[in-house]
């Protein structure tokens, strides 16, 4: 194997985080921010890009760090390894309710393709990239515009799904359609397009969008029931606005509510 053989076990039910069991010299790769807690005895280093390029000099590096660019991530990933004797553990949080989804990619073909914010981390050696669409359609009312990550090589990586996940095996030629935000990830073989709803009732009055993504097997697909984007509208959706007042949401009684419950000052 090229990527670094993990241990790993997930603990938690809706806030989730992965605990990665090290040997000597093992190390795994994570998004910034991503990390929890560690043993004494793993090491810390910001690396250009996800490292995969790191042994094809300075030109490698920017390399790596441009794909990344791209796809609106930072430039910087974190790499932890076990520098000291035994085994040790490092901990990475889920961002949001939601699931930690394991990703074996010896047995995905190698490749798994997935949105640009559910990576979370890998096993040291595997690639974190970005996959281009071919597709006007898909580029542009995709949700997740010409530019995708796509995870490359034989070790594991995890990846974030919002609020429930559910895992599809399509056989080929099997379509199935899906809101276009609700989307993880799929294997290489699955085809990724995008269909207009149709009708003017769907359309104007529908709330569900104008597109569906529709995924085409033989592959396998990860769908998320709570998008990010999905929670954040909802969130900014019912913040009150600065100088504004709560709108006694949920009862009856509405302003009067907030009266009563002293949130209406005179």
């Amino acid at each position: 194997m090229n990527a670094h053989e993990i241990e790993y076990q997930i603990h938690g039910e809706e806030m989730q985080y992965v605990e990665i069991e090290l040997d000597p010299q093992e190390g795994v790769v994570a998004e910034a921010g991503s990390f929890m807690m560690m043993n004494d005895g793993i090491s810390m280093d910001t690396i250009f890009g996800d490292g995969s390029n790191q042994d094809e000099g300075i030109l490698g590096k920017l390399f790596s760090a441009g794909k990344r660019m791209l796809t609106g991530e930072s430039l910087f990933m974190t790499i932890f390894k076990n520098s000291g004797i035994g085994k040790k553990q490092v901990s990475f949080a889920a961002p949001y309710p939601g699931k930690i989804i394991p990703i074996d990619l010896s047995v995905m073909g190698r490749k798994f393709i997935c949105q640009k914010d559910s990576f979370l981390c890998a096993a040291k050696g595997v690639s974190v990239g970005i996959e281009f669409s071919k597709r006007l359609g898909r580029g542009l009312f995709g949700g997740e515009g010409f530019i995708m990550q796509k995870l490359e090589g034989d070790g594991l990586a995890f990846v974030h799904a919002g609020g429930n996940m559910s895992k599809k095996v399509l056989q080929a030629g099997e379509t199935l359609k899906v809101d276009t935000g609700c989307i993880v990830g799929f294997t290489k073989d699955v085809d990724y397009d995008i269909e207009f709803v149709g009708g003017i009732k769907n359309t104007v009055f529908g709330g569900e969008g104008l597109f569906f993504a529709i995924l085409k097997g033989p592959g396998t697909v990860y769908i998320q029931s709570l998008p990010f984007s999905r929670l954040a509208g909802r969130v900014l959706a019912l913040a009150p606005q600065t100088g504004s007042k709560r709108r006694g949401e949920g009862s009856l009684l509405g302003g009067i509510g907030d009266i009563l419950d002293g949130d209406n000052r005179i």
